[in-house]
Protein backbone atom coordinates (compact mmCIF):
# COMPACT_ATOMS: atom_id res chain seq x y z
CA UNK A 1 0.00 0.00 0.00
CA UNK A 2 1.08 3.12 -0.62
CA UNK A 3 1.60 6.33 1.91
CA UNK A 4 -1.27 7.90 0.13
CA UNK A 5 -3.41 4.80 0.50
CA UNK A 6 -2.07 4.37 4.50
CA UNK A 7 -2.69 8.12 5.56
CA UNK A 8 -6.02 8.16 3.90
CA UNK A 9 -6.58 5.21 5.92
CA UNK A 10 -5.64 6.86 8.95
CA UNK A 11 -7.72 9.48 8.80
CA UNK A 12 -11.29 7.26 8.03
CA UNK A 13 -10.15 5.38 11.20
CA UNK A 14 -9.67 8.66 13.01
CA UNK A 15 -13.02 10.27 11.41
CA UNK A 16 -14.75 7.29 12.61
CA UNK A 17 -13.29 6.81 16.16
CA UNK A 18 -13.90 10.54 16.51
CA UNK A 19 -17.85 10.38 15.41
CA UNK A 20 -18.30 7.12 17.84
CA UNK A 21 -17.51 9.78 21.09
CA UNK A 22 -20.61 10.24 23.38
CA UNK A 23 -18.88 13.40 23.84
CA UNK A 24 -18.35 16.60 21.65
CA UNK A 25 -14.77 16.94 20.04
CA UNK A 26 -12.89 19.43 17.99
CA UNK A 27 -9.39 20.66 17.63
CA UNK A 28 -7.61 23.30 16.12
CA UNK A 29 -4.35 23.58 14.76
CA UNK A 30 -1.51 25.91 16.17
CA UNK A 31 -2.93 29.14 14.43
CA UNK A 32 -6.68 28.13 16.11
CA UNK A 33 -7.88 26.96 12.46
CA UNK A 34 -10.84 23.98 13.43
CA UNK A 35 -9.16 20.91 11.99
CA UNK A 36 -11.61 18.40 13.38
CA UNK A 37 -15.32 18.35 13.85
CA UNK A 38 -17.27 15.25 15.55
CA UNK A 39 -21.17 14.27 15.31
CA UNK A 40 -21.83 15.29 18.88
CA UNK A 41 -20.41 18.27 18.20
CA UNK A 42 -22.75 19.23 15.51
CA UNK A 43 -25.75 17.59 17.68
CA UNK A 44 -25.57 19.58 20.44
CA UNK A 45 -24.64 23.36 18.29
CA UNK A 46 -26.24 22.41 15.22
CA UNK A 47 -23.05 23.14 12.57
CA UNK A 48 -21.65 20.56 10.65
CA UNK A 49 -18.12 19.12 9.89
CA UNK A 50 -18.39 21.32 6.47
CA UNK A 51 -18.96 24.13 8.14
CA UNK A 52 -17.39 24.04 11.10
CA UNK A 53 -13.94 23.00 9.94
CA UNK A 54 -11.44 25.06 7.98
CA UNK A 55 -12.94 27.99 10.07
CA UNK A 56 -10.70 30.22 13.05
CA UNK A 57 -11.57 29.68 16.08
CA UNK A 58 -15.76 30.20 16.75
CA UNK A 59 -15.57 34.27 16.22
CA UNK A 60 -18.63 35.02 14.13
CA UNK A 61 -20.91 31.92 13.97
CA UNK A 62 -20.51 29.70 17.19
CA UNK A 63 -20.35 32.63 19.93
CA UNK A 64 -20.78 35.62 20.67
CA UNK A 65 -18.68 38.57 19.54
CA UNK A 66 -18.37 40.21 22.78
CA UNK A 67 -16.97 36.71 23.97
CA UNK A 68 -14.65 35.65 20.76
CA UNK A 69 -11.61 36.60 22.09
CA UNK A 70 -11.68 35.86 25.74
CA UNK A 71 -13.28 32.25 24.33
CA UNK A 72 -10.12 31.91 21.78
CA UNK A 73 -7.61 32.88 24.31
CA UNK A 74 -8.26 30.77 27.15
CA UNK A 75 -8.97 27.89 24.37
CA UNK A 76 -5.75 27.94 22.38
CA UNK A 77 -3.82 28.65 25.71
CA UNK A 78 -4.33 25.05 26.85
CA UNK A 79 -0.75 24.46 24.14
CA UNK A 80 1.76 26.55 26.43
CA UNK A 81 0.41 24.97 29.62
CA UNK A 82 1.00 20.67 31.17
CA UNK A 83 -1.89 19.06 31.46
CA UNK A 84 -6.21 19.75 30.71
CA UNK A 85 -7.87 23.10 31.14
CA UNK A 86 -11.10 23.24 32.06
CA UNK A 87 -13.61 26.13 30.99
CA UNK A 88 -17.64 26.71 30.82
CA UNK A 89 -18.35 28.80 27.60
CA UNK A 90 -21.62 29.84 26.00
CA UNK A 91 -21.61 28.97 22.64
CA UNK A 92 -24.23 29.78 19.74
CA UNK A 93 -26.77 26.99 18.03
CA UNK A 94 -27.01 27.29 14.47
CA UNK A 95 -30.49 28.23 14.78
CA UNK A 96 -29.29 31.30 17.20
CA UNK A 97 -29.92 29.81 21.04
CA UNK A 98 -27.17 29.76 22.85
CA UNK A 99 -25.72 27.05 25.10
CA UNK A 100 -23.41 26.66 28.05
CA UNK A 101 -20.81 24.00 27.70
CA UNK A 102 -18.39 22.65 29.86
CA UNK A 103 -14.87 22.17 27.98
CA UNK A 104 -11.79 20.42 28.61
CA UNK A 105 -8.30 21.29 26.49
CA UNK A 106 -4.68 20.24 26.13
CA UNK A 107 -2.09 21.40 23.55
CA UNK A 108 -1.29 18.48 20.88
CA UNK A 109 2.49 18.74 20.35
CA UNK A 110 4.34 17.82 17.27
CA UNK A 111 6.51 15.74 16.16
CA UNK A 112 9.51 18.16 16.95
CA UNK A 113 7.87 18.80 20.35
CA UNK A 114 6.85 22.24 19.50
CA UNK A 115 3.21 23.29 19.88
CA UNK A 116 1.11 21.51 16.96
CA UNK A 117 -2.52 22.66 18.43
CA UNK A 118 -5.46 22.09 20.64
CA UNK A 119 -7.98 19.61 21.19
CA UNK A 120 -10.77 20.11 22.79
CA UNK A 121 -13.82 18.17 23.91
CA UNK A 122 -17.24 19.86 25.33
CA UNK A 123 -20.33 18.83 26.67
CA UNK A 124 -23.61 20.81 28.00
CA UNK A 125 -23.30 21.42 31.22
CA UNK A 126 -26.41 20.13 32.23
CA UNK A 127 -25.31 16.52 30.98
CA UNK A 128 -22.08 16.82 32.77
CA UNK A 129 -23.52 18.31 35.91
CA UNK A 130 -26.00 15.07 35.67
CA UNK A 131 -23.21 12.81 35.28
CA UNK A 132 -20.99 14.39 38.89
CA UNK A 133 -24.05 14.01 40.47
CA UNK A 134 -24.34 10.30 39.41
CA UNK A 135 -21.22 9.87 40.90
CA UNK A 136 -21.31 11.57 43.75
CA UNK A 137 -24.05 9.58 44.80
CA UNK A 138 -22.81 6.33 43.86
CA UNK A 139 -19.44 7.75 46.26
CA UNK A 140 -22.09 8.79 48.98
CA UNK A 141 -24.25 5.20 48.44
CA UNK A 142 -20.70 3.40 48.75
CA UNK A 143 -19.49 5.25 51.73
CA UNK A 144 -21.85 7.57 53.64
CA UNK A 145 -25.71 5.59 53.41
CA UNK A 146 -27.15 5.19 56.70
CA UNK A 147 -28.62 1.63 55.01
CA UNK A 148 -27.11 -1.35 53.16
CA UNK A 149 -25.97 -0.89 49.82
CA UNK A 150 -24.65 -4.29 47.87
CA UNK A 151 -24.42 -4.43 43.92
CA UNK A 152 -24.65 -8.16 43.13
CA UNK A 153 -23.80 -9.19 39.94
CA UNK A 154 -25.58 -11.80 37.80
CA UNK A 155 -23.75 -14.82 39.12
CA UNK A 156 -25.78 -13.58 42.71
CA UNK A 157 -22.67 -12.10 44.12
CA UNK A 158 -21.61 -9.13 46.03
CA UNK A 159 -19.43 -7.28 43.72
CA UNK A 160 -19.53 -3.99 45.58
CA UNK A 161 -20.42 -3.51 49.38
CA UNK A 162 -20.85 -0.25 51.40
CA UNK A 163 -19.69 0.04 54.90
CA UNK A 164 -23.07 0.09 56.37
CA UNK A 165 -23.98 -3.43 54.89
CA UNK A 166 -20.58 -4.79 55.96
CA UNK A 167 -21.24 -4.06 59.33
CA UNK A 168 -24.91 -5.78 59.06
CA UNK A 169 -23.20 -9.06 57.65
CA UNK A 170 -20.39 -8.35 61.05
CA UNK A 171 -17.04 -8.34 58.65
CA UNK A 172 -15.02 -5.59 56.57
CA UNK A 173 -16.46 -4.97 53.20
CA UNK A 174 -13.47 -6.93 50.86
CA UNK A 175 -14.01 -9.96 53.08
CA UNK A 176 -18.10 -10.11 51.37
CA UNK A 177 -16.61 -9.62 47.78
CA UNK A 178 -16.86 -12.90 45.16
CA UNK A 179 -18.43 -15.09 48.24
CA UNK A 180 -22.06 -16.83 47.70
CA UNK A 181 -25.02 -15.45 49.90
CA UNK A 182 -25.36 -19.00 51.20
CA UNK A 183 -21.75 -18.28 53.13
CA UNK A 184 -22.83 -15.42 54.24
CA UNK A 185 -26.50 -16.53 55.76
CA UNK A 186 -27.76 -19.61 57.20
CA UNK A 187 -31.65 -18.50 56.75
CA UNK A 188 -32.99 -16.86 53.90
CA UNK A 189 -30.53 -17.40 51.30
CA UNK A 190 -33.59 -19.11 49.32
CA UNK A 191 -35.69 -16.12 49.41
CA UNK A 192 -33.42 -13.30 48.65
CA UNK A 193 -31.40 -15.31 45.54
CA UNK A 194 -35.33 -15.69 44.38
CA UNK A 195 -35.99 -12.26 44.41
CA UNK A 196 -32.55 -11.36 42.77
CA UNK A 197 -33.40 -13.75 39.86
CA UNK A 198 -36.62 -12.10 39.67
CA UNK A 199 -35.16 -8.87 38.86
CA UNK A 200 -32.48 -9.79 36.51
CA UNK A 201 -35.27 -11.70 34.65
CA UNK A 202 -38.68 -9.47 35.25
CA UNK A 203 -37.10 -6.23 37.01
CA UNK A 204 -37.80 -4.42 40.55
CA UNK A 205 -40.54 -5.30 42.20
CA UNK A 206 -43.09 -2.16 43.03
CA UNK A 207 -42.54 -1.99 46.45
CA UNK A 208 -39.90 -2.88 49.51
CA UNK A 209 -40.16 -6.14 50.49
CA UNK A 210 -39.47 -7.99 54.14
CA UNK A 211 -36.93 -10.41 54.26
CA UNK A 212 -36.68 -12.27 57.79
CA UNK A 213 -32.76 -13.84 57.39
CA UNK A 214 -29.81 -15.52 59.95
CA UNK A 215 -26.80 -14.16 59.20
CA UNK A 216 -23.46 -15.79 59.81
CA UNK A 217 -20.82 -13.15 61.81
CA UNK A 218 -17.67 -13.85 64.06
CA UNK A 219 -19.91 -13.68 67.53
CA UNK A 220 -22.78 -16.37 66.00
CA UNK A 221 -25.45 -16.79 64.32
CA UNK A 222 -28.25 -13.60 64.21
CA UNK A 223 -31.22 -13.50 63.69
CA UNK A 224 -32.44 -10.12 61.88
CA UNK A 225 -35.32 -8.68 59.61
CA UNK A 226 -34.07 -6.62 56.27
CA UNK A 227 -36.54 -3.78 54.40
CA UNK A 228 -35.13 -4.58 50.78
CA UNK A 229 -35.02 -2.54 47.96
CA UNK A 230 -33.70 -4.23 44.71
CA UNK A 231 -33.19 -2.33 41.32
CA UNK A 232 -32.27 -4.24 37.89
CA UNK A 233 -28.61 -2.56 36.71
CA UNK A 234 -27.97 -2.67 33.04
CA UNK A 235 -25.39 -1.48 30.62
CA UNK A 236 -25.92 2.11 29.35
CA UNK A 237 -23.50 1.26 26.21
CA UNK A 238 -25.20 -1.80 25.14
CA UNK A 239 -27.53 -1.42 21.91
CA UNK A 240 -30.34 -3.91 23.87
CA UNK A 241 -30.44 -3.63 28.07
CA UNK A 242 -27.89 -6.37 29.22
CA UNK A 243 -28.23 -6.91 32.82
CA UNK A 244 -24.83 -5.91 34.75
CA UNK A 245 -26.58 -7.51 38.28
CA UNK A 246 -28.73 -5.90 40.69
CA UNK A 247 -28.36 -2.99 43.00
CA UNK A 248 -29.70 -4.63 46.35
CA UNK A 249 -30.98 -1.60 49.43
CA UNK A 250 -31.72 -2.62 52.91
CA UNK A 251 -32.68 -1.88 56.16
CA UNK A 252 -32.55 -3.72 59.47
CA UNK A 253 -35.94 -2.79 60.81
CA UNK A 254 -35.56 -6.02 63.15
CA UNK A 255 -36.68 -4.18 66.20
CA UNK A 256 -39.81 -2.91 65.21
CA UNK A 257 -40.98 -6.07 63.37
CA UNK A 258 -40.14 -8.40 66.75
CA UNK A 259 -41.96 -5.46 69.17
CA UNK A 260 -44.71 -6.13 66.67
CA UNK A 261 -44.55 -9.90 66.74
CA UNK A 262 -44.14 -10.13 70.63
CA UNK A 263 -47.67 -7.56 70.85
CA UNK A 264 -49.12 -9.82 68.34
CA UNK A 265 -48.35 -13.26 69.75
CA UNK A 266 -48.91 -11.44 73.52
CA UNK A 267 -52.31 -10.71 72.68
CA UNK A 268 -52.91 -14.21 70.97
CA UNK A 269 -51.83 -15.98 74.14
CA UNK A 270 -53.80 -14.03 76.11
CA UNK A 271 -56.79 -14.58 73.42
CA UNK A 272 -56.17 -18.52 74.28
CA UNK A 273 -55.87 -18.40 78.24
CA UNK A 274 -59.67 -16.08 78.15
CA UNK A 275 -60.95 -18.90 75.48
CA UNK A 276 -59.64 -21.97 77.30
CA UNK A 277 -60.82 -20.34 80.83
CA UNK A 278 -64.23 -20.00 78.84
CA UNK A 279 -64.53 -23.79 77.56
CA UNK A 280 -63.09 -24.88 80.97
CA UNK A 281 -65.81 -23.41 83.11
CA UNK A 282 -68.00 -25.40 80.81
CA UNK A 283 -67.07 -28.75 82.33
CA UNK A 284 -68.43 -30.89 85.15
CA UNK A 285 -64.96 -32.57 86.09
CA UNK A 286 -62.16 -30.37 86.92
CA UNK A 287 -59.48 -33.32 85.15
CA UNK A 288 -61.20 -32.67 82.00
CA UNK A 289 -61.17 -28.74 82.28
CA UNK A 290 -57.03 -29.54 82.80
CA UNK A 291 -57.03 -31.59 79.28
CA UNK A 292 -59.00 -28.79 77.53
CA UNK A 293 -56.89 -25.97 78.92
CA UNK A 294 -53.93 -28.20 77.11
CA UNK A 295 -55.52 -28.20 73.67
CA UNK A 296 -56.02 -24.49 74.00
CA UNK A 297 -52.75 -24.05 74.81
CA UNK A 298 -51.22 -25.68 72.20
CA UNK A 299 -52.45 -23.41 69.14
CA UNK A 300 -49.07 -21.90 67.68
CA UNK A 301 -47.22 -22.77 70.53
CA UNK A 302 -45.95 -26.54 70.41
CA UNK A 303 -46.42 -29.63 68.89
CA UNK A 304 -47.29 -31.91 72.03
CA UNK A 305 -48.44 -31.33 75.82
CA UNK A 306 -48.28 -33.66 78.26
CA UNK A 307 -49.28 -33.57 81.86
CA UNK A 308 -47.70 -35.74 84.52
CA UNK A 309 -49.08 -35.84 88.57
CA UNK A 310 -47.18 -36.85 91.31
CA UNK A 311 -48.28 -40.38 92.47
CA UNK A 312 -49.57 -39.57 95.86
CA UNK A 313 -49.24 -43.51 96.98
CA UNK A 314 -45.23 -43.33 96.49
CA UNK A 315 -43.05 -43.20 98.70
CA UNK A 316 -41.82 -39.18 99.13
CA UNK A 317 -38.27 -39.24 98.83
CA UNK A 318 -39.03 -41.67 95.60
CA UNK A 319 -40.96 -39.00 93.07
CA UNK A 320 -43.17 -40.88 90.89
CA UNK A 321 -44.49 -39.04 87.87
CA UNK A 322 -47.85 -40.72 86.36
CA UNK A 323 -49.47 -39.38 82.87
CA UNK A 324 -52.88 -37.60 83.65
CA UNK A 325 -53.20 -36.16 80.08
CA UNK A 326 -51.83 -36.03 76.79
CA UNK A 327 -52.35 -33.56 73.54
CA UNK A 328 -52.79 -34.51 70.94
CA UNK A 329 -55.29 -37.53 72.27
CA UNK A 330 -53.32 -39.87 69.71
CA UNK A 331 -50.69 -39.82 72.55
CA UNK A 332 -50.61 -42.20 75.38
CA UNK A 333 -52.66 -40.86 77.46
CA UNK A 334 -53.65 -41.90 81.31
CA UNK A 335 -52.23 -44.23 83.60
CA UNK A 336 -51.58 -46.30 86.78
CA UNK A 337 -47.35 -47.24 85.73
CA UNK A 338 -45.67 -44.21 86.60
CA UNK A 339 -43.47 -42.60 83.57
CA UNK A 340 -40.19 -44.27 83.43
CA UNK A 341 -37.99 -40.75 83.75
CA UNK A 342 -34.45 -41.65 84.18
CA UNK A 343 -32.54 -39.75 86.74
CA UNK A 344 -31.54 -35.97 85.67
CA UNK A 345 -34.27 -35.74 83.12
CA UNK A 346 -35.89 -32.09 82.38
CA UNK A 347 -39.10 -33.07 84.00
CA UNK A 348 -37.70 -34.04 87.34
CA UNK A 349 -35.26 -31.21 87.20
CA UNK A 350 -38.06 -28.78 86.94
CA UNK A 351 -39.23 -30.52 89.99
CA UNK A 352 -36.09 -29.67 92.01
CA UNK A 353 -36.02 -26.37 90.76
CA UNK A 354 -39.85 -26.13 91.21
CA UNK A 355 -39.60 -23.98 87.96
CA UNK A 356 -39.03 -23.97 84.27
CA UNK A 357 -36.80 -25.98 82.32
CA UNK A 358 -35.62 -25.49 78.65
CA UNK A 359 -33.58 -27.73 76.47
CA UNK A 360 -33.28 -28.85 72.67
CA UNK A 361 -31.52 -31.91 70.76
CA UNK A 362 -27.99 -31.58 70.47
CA UNK A 363 -27.11 -31.16 67.24
CA UNK A 364 -25.89 -34.14 65.35
CA UNK A 365 -27.96 -36.19 67.30
CA UNK A 366 -31.07 -38.05 66.06
CA UNK A 367 -34.34 -36.41 67.32
CA UNK A 368 -35.84 -39.57 67.03
CA UNK A 369 -33.28 -41.57 69.60
CA UNK A 370 -33.00 -38.42 72.06
CA UNK A 371 -36.72 -38.31 72.62
CA UNK A 372 -37.62 -42.15 72.62
CA UNK A 373 -34.77 -42.04 75.34
CA UNK A 374 -36.49 -39.17 77.62
CA UNK A 375 -39.94 -41.10 76.74
CA UNK A 376 -40.78 -38.33 74.61
CA UNK A 377 -43.19 -38.52 70.99
CA UNK A 378 -40.81 -39.21 68.02
CA UNK A 379 -39.52 -35.80 66.48
CA UNK A 380 -39.02 -34.08 69.65
CA UNK A 381 -36.07 -31.51 69.41
CA UNK A 382 -36.83 -29.07 71.73
CA UNK A 383 -38.73 -29.17 75.21
CA UNK A 384 -40.37 -26.82 78.00
CA UNK A 385 -40.94 -29.04 81.40
CA UNK A 386 -42.56 -26.27 83.94
CA UNK A 387 -43.44 -27.31 87.42
CA UNK A 388 -47.80 -27.92 88.46
CA UNK A 389 -47.97 -25.96 91.96
CA UNK A 390 -51.28 -24.82 93.56
CA UNK A 391 -51.71 -23.76 97.55
CA UNK A 392 -47.83 -23.94 98.18
CA UNK A 393 -47.99 -27.83 96.63
CA UNK A 394 -45.79 -29.26 94.00
CA UNK A 395 -48.61 -31.40 92.18
CA UNK A 396 -46.50 -32.52 88.69
CA UNK A 397 -45.03 -31.72 85.92
CA UNK A 398 -46.53 -30.03 82.12
CA UNK A 399 -44.04 -30.44 79.70
CA UNK A 400 -44.21 -29.52 76.34
CA UNK A 401 -42.80 -30.05 73.23
CA UNK A 402 -41.77 -28.73 69.53
CA UNK A 403 -40.23 -30.40 66.33
CA UNK A 404 -37.06 -29.83 64.64
CA UNK A 405 -37.96 -27.16 61.99
CA UNK A 406 -39.41 -24.67 64.99
CA UNK A 407 -37.25 -22.15 67.00
CA UNK A 408 -36.10 -23.18 70.68
CA UNK A 409 -38.25 -22.28 73.51
CA UNK A 410 -37.46 -18.62 74.54
CA UNK A 411 -37.89 -17.08 78.08
CA UNK A 412 -41.42 -15.48 77.13
CA UNK A 413 -42.53 -19.23 75.95
CA UNK A 414 -41.84 -20.43 79.54
CA UNK A 415 -43.50 -17.21 80.91
CA UNK A 416 -46.57 -18.47 79.11
CA UNK A 417 -45.95 -22.35 80.16
CA UNK A 418 -45.79 -21.52 84.13
CA UNK A 419 -49.39 -19.46 83.74
CA UNK A 420 -50.93 -21.99 81.25
CA UNK A 421 -49.14 -24.76 84.46
CA UNK A 422 -50.93 -22.63 86.91
CA UNK A 423 -54.33 -23.29 85.47
CA UNK A 424 -54.36 -26.96 85.35
CA UNK A 425 -52.53 -26.84 88.38
CA UNK A 426 -55.50 -25.61 89.88
CA UNK A 427 -58.04 -27.78 88.05
CA UNK A 428 -55.70 -30.72 89.41
CA UNK A 429 -56.46 -29.64 92.77
CA UNK A 430 -60.28 -29.28 92.65
CA UNK A 431 -60.43 -32.55 90.90
CA UNK A 432 -58.73 -33.87 94.06
CA UNK A 433 -61.62 -32.64 96.33
CA UNK A 434 -61.20 -30.79 99.24
CA UNK A 435 -59.75 -33.89 101.15
CA UNK A 436 -57.92 -35.58 98.71
CA UNK A 437 -55.12 -33.27 97.81
CA UNK A 438 -52.62 -35.10 95.86
CA UNK A 439 -49.41 -35.36 98.25
CA UNK A 440 -46.85 -33.31 96.61
CA UNK A 441 -43.45 -31.90 97.32
CA UNK A 442 -43.41 -28.63 98.94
Amino acid sequence: MSAYGRDETADDLLAALLDGMDAALCAFDSDGVITHWNREAERILGWTAAEAVGRKGFEGWAVRAADAHDVQERLMSAQHVPGRQVHEFALLTKDGGRVLVRTQSAGVPGADGKPAGVYCAFSEVHAQIDLERSIALSEALMEDASWGVVLVDVDLRPAVVNAHAARAFGTGRTALLGRPLGELLTQGVEELEGALQHVLAEGAPPAPVEMWVSVRTPEGVRRRCWRCGFLRLASPLAEEPVPLGVGWLFQDVTEARQEQLDTAQLRFRSHQLHRAGRAAAECEDPAEAAAVRLDFALAGFAEHALLDVLDPTADPERRRLVRSAASPPALPGPGAIPVGYVAGHPALQALDRIGSVRTSAPRGEADAEWSRVRRWPEGAAHVLCTVLRSRGRTLGVLTFLRGPSRVAFERPDAVYAEEVAARVAADLDLAAGPGGRPEGTD
